[in-house]
């Protein structure tokens, strides 16, 4: 690693080093806005039951994500993101 390249690290570490510590707040915040899953579903035309089943979850998981209740992380996120993207290739491709 050449000096550049480590001034260059180094000067991120202390930029977080003050976020952390309150002294200062991010040049740029990402929000990425929550999946509509009621919509995504509609698209796929299938029930809630056979919908979470093919995500793997609980019927009443998909019930409360599409009331708002709650909202998908992780994987179920991105695979509600590909299914939405393209639904018939998606559940070509999870029916196996």
């Amino acid at each position: 690693m050449n000096d550049d390249m480590f001034n260059e690290l180094l000067e991120s570490v202390q930029q977080a080093d003050s976020m952390i510590k309150g002294q200062s707040t991010a040049a740029r915040i990402t929000e990425f806005a929550d999946p509509e899953v009621k919509a995504i579903r509609t698209k796929t035309g299938l029930s809630q039951s056979r919908f979470a089943n093919l995500l793997g979850v609980s019927k009443r998981t998909l019930e409360n994500w599409e009331q708002g209740r709650r909202h998908p992380t992780g994987p179920a996120r991105a695979l509600l993101k590909i299914v939405d993207a393209d639904p018939e290739y998606a559940l070509k491709a999870l029916h196996g």
